[in-house]
């Protein structure tokens, strides 16, 4: 008998007792293994004609999972004991919503083209060639600054790798980015600016070795289940570690901590520097190892001296004791993992706050070492392919369009002009892209696999942008959701489980998702997709081959291979045989190699060098690019750099308009824009709709009581939702951004918005480019009317 058939199965109701069984274990002791099953109601394990590989697409985890068929349909899904990341176990959203929300009864299954305002069924000769007509005739008359792509943090290596090409080497435009800028751009930024490179240093398996565990902005209770699940097992076992948890709501992470920091919201970087100065004032510095292997040291202890942690108390709105006791943690315990994630990702000062936490672990030597980890975490499933491939604008392989030697690899390896490669500015963000379609200059925009007409800030703007009859917009994606309804051409995709494909989690861990049915109607992969729009454009190398000669994705692998080959990002040494063999496999793995490097920077080498770093970094408070010849003068050479600046605070504080901060995140039993999650029964029943929460004492303030219906304004719009009166920082109200305007049926008199970022700013952090959701002023009132 096999492992999974010999490990006992979990039973339980997932959607109400979301994290399972507790299996707990010591410090050392490795994670024991529990399989997670769910099949369909009348479905026995019995009656599985196969079980398929793959690995979960519903949150940045990417756990270990087989699923289930039966007469060609996805019956059901398990997770794999052999897994590194999950030990066999699935959240609730990978038990539910993986399998059910890609069989939905409304899924797309042909082209839609728009004819007399009304999208209509058409071939997809007819779509495509409607498409590549107008692509063609812009690129003619217009050039290549006319075209944008926004993608996603969901498709597979291999198709951000052909969109990458196609976008840089094929159209030559610097117009791309994916949703993965509002989710995960600072977490790259932050390594970027500290160590030279993307990629995560540690891995979860720090999580079985620490003595100590503090989340920055990261509520992994409810975006990452499974990570949190290995941690509860670690707090019920022998030996827990400490945890401290910065967050301004009650979290369940919250409530389990050793220390809670309830910060206000945007006032991140006022307690990170007040950590950063404890732990040099108490002498809680590794002084050798930081003169060894680190630039930088002197302008970051001028930079925090003056922020005690009574003036950090001040702004922050927590106790200076108890800022002083988390960085006791820090400072005396020898083994520390780090995880960052929304919290201050979407915050003021974003890309600055996260090079904190990166400060902390340089200042101790903590960095490398087991139970030492440090993660600065993605958001959604495939970010770090995004990332790595270059379809989020970046170039290629963790290259440096700055770098000249880097631009002509690419172009050496794709075939093409090196001049063709747009690295003439740096390329652009998300936030800019859809400013240049609001101004006119793109007039060609290709969406795939998102949904920015619910996840972009201050939603009222961007639907009038999308909604601009100049711009032709193209959608690809699995069903019609709130963007696709505006579309000039609808592509339909095939989801996970219909098609084949690598993709790597937040740890930099490899799996591969084996087709296990077909897709529905005349749905196609993304591959598939990109690879007929590169044929019909008749993109060419200069020595006349077609630019993408690929017949399918493991030949996009294999190209993708020896893009990666040497560079941070090295796939060279993991194969798809290797990936059929071994459940999860990190890179870098080079040729040759039959193990990988769990951790990166234990040898306390880091790729700042001029001639290998991804970039020369910024200046972070203004965002300003450092350049070559200044980061030469630097002298980093294979040293880290401790990074700061000034404390501003958040970009649109409270005032007596709009008294309260608002601040958005995400339901447990949600991801995204709901386009799988809510399609769930299970799912969709647990959370349907969008609620409110606020403090008892700005409640009773305002005469409000849990369960009345609120409206909440800011200077951008407004949301009716149901209040609930929880232990979240007084002074703040949250909502959940996971919903459109799905309150009442289509065709109702009056349908109230309940978008969370109907409220939030058009802002964004000066290095990442990551729009800021955590920040906005709002008012709250009782809904006037039934809701």
């Amino acid at each position: 008998m096999t492992e999974q058939e010999t490990t006992t199965r979990e039973p339980r109701d997932r959607v109400e007792d979301v994290w399972g069984s507790r299996t707990p274990f010591g410090r050392g002791q490795h994670w024991p293994e529990r399989v997670d099953q769910l099949l369909a109601d009348g479905v026995a394990e019995g009656d599985v004609d196969r079980w398929v590989r793959s690995a979960c697409v519903l949150c940045s985890n990417g756990c270990g999972c087989d699923i289930a068929v039966k007469d060609g349909r996805m019956v059901g899904i398990r997770g794999r004991a052999d897994d590194p990341i999950n030990h066999g176990r699935l959240g609730p959203k990978g038990l539910y919503a993986s399998w059910q929300g890609v069989g939905h009864r409304d899924r797309l299954t042909t082209p839609l083209v728009r004819r007399d305002g009304v999208l209509v069924p058409a071939s997809w000769d007819e779509a495509m060639s409607l498409v590549v007509e107008r692509s063609r005739a812009l690129l003619d008359e217009v050039g290549p600054l006319s075209h944008g792509f926004y993608t996603s943090g969901q498709l597979f290596l291999e198709e951000y790798y052909a969109l990458a090409i196609i976008g840089k080497a094929g159209v030559g435009t610097p117009h791309m980015d994916g949703n993965t800028r509002l989710c995960t751009a600072t977490a790259a930024a932050s390594l970027k600016e500290s160590f030279g490179a993307d990629g995560q240093p540690g891995c979860y398996e720090d999580l079985d070795e620490c003595e100590a565990l503090f989340l920055y902005g990261h509520n992994i209770a409810a975006t990452q289940t499974v990570a949190w699940a290995r941690v509860l097992d670690r707090l019920d076992g022998p030996e827990p570690p400490a945890l401290v948890v910065v967050d301004p709501r009650r979290t369940p992470v919250a409530k389990r901590a050793t220390v809670h920091l309830a910060v206000n919201p945007g006032t991140n970087l006022a307690l990170m520097h007040a950590l950063v100065r404890e732990l040099i004032a108490n002498g809680w510095t590794d002084d050798a190892w930081v003169a060894e292997h680190t630039v930088g040291f002197d302008e970051l202890a001028g930079q925090v001296k003056e922020w005690t942690p009574e003036r950090a108390a001040e702004v922050c709105g927590v106790a200076a004791d108890e800022i002083r006791e988390a960085a006791r943690i820090f400072g005396t315990t020898d083994r520390v993992v780090s995880t960052v994630l929304q919290g201050f990702y979407q915050s003021a000062q974003a890309t600055a706050s996260s090079c904190q936490v990166n400060n902390l672990h340089l200042l101790r030597g903590m960095i490398g070492k087991p139970g030492a980890g440090l993660l600065q975490m993605n958001g959604q499933p495939t970010a770090q392919n995004n990332r790595e491939t270059g379809a989020d604008g970046d170039l290629s392989g963790f290259r440096n369009w700055e770098n000249e030697t880097h631009v002509q690899e690419l172009a050496t390896l794709w075939g093409v002009d090196p001049q063709v490669i747009p690295h003439w500015a740096p390329p652009t963000h998300a936030m800019q892209l859809f400013r240049y379609v609001e101004q006119g200059s793109i007039r060609f925009l290709w969406v795939s696999a998102t949904n920015p007409a619910v996840s972009l800030p201050q939603l009222a703007r961007i639907r009038d942008i999308l909604s601009k009859p100049e711009t032709f917009l193209v959608v690809q994606d699995l069903y019609l959701t709130e963007t696709a309804a505006l579309a000039d051409v609808v592509l339909p995709a095939a989801a996970w489980g219909e098609k084949t494909g690598t993709f790597t989690n937040t740890t930099r861990t490899v799996h591969l998702s084996e087709q296990a049915v077909d897709p529905p109607g005349e749905a196609r992969s993304d591959l598939d997709i990109f690879l007929d729009y590169a044929r019909r454009m008749d993109f060419r190398r200069i020595d006349g081959r077609p630019l993408l000669d690929w017949s399918g994705p493991e030949d996009a692998y294999r190209a993708w291979q020896e893009c990666s080959r040497g560079r941070p990002c090295d796939y060279t040494g993991i194969s798809y045989d290797d990936l059929r063999r071994e459940s999860g496999i990190r890179w870098p793995r080079r040729e040759g190699e039959t193990t990988s490097t769990d951790r990166l920077y234990a040898d306390g080498r880091f790729p700042t060098s001029p001639d290998e770093c991804e970039n020369y970094g910024h200046d972070l408070l203004t965002g300003a690019d450092v350049g070559p010849e200044k980061a030469k003068a630097l002298r980093a050479d294979g040293r880290a750099h401790l990074k700061s600046a000034p404390y501003t605070g958040p970009h649109e504080p409270p005032d007596a308009d709009y008294p309260l901060r608002f601040t958005t995140g995400r339901a447990i039993h949600h991801f995204h824009t709901r386009t799988k999650t809510g399609r769930s029964p299970e799912l969709d029943a647990a959370a349907p709709s969008v609620w409110l929460e606020m403090a008892e004492s700005d409640a009773a303030e305002r005469g409000l009581a849990d369960g009345d219906d609120v409206e909440v304004r800011s200077r951008r719009g407004r949301i009716v939702a149901p209040l609930r009166v929880t232990g979240i920082q007084p002074g703040t109200v949250f909502a959940p951004f996971h919903y459109g305007y799905w309150d009442a049926p289509p065709g109702a008199e009056e349908r109230h918005p309940t978008a969370a970022n109907e409220l939030t700013i058009t802002e964004w952090d000066p290095v990442s480019k990551q729009p800021v959701f955590k920040t906005a002023a709002v008012q709250v009132a009782r809904a006037k009317g039934e809701r």
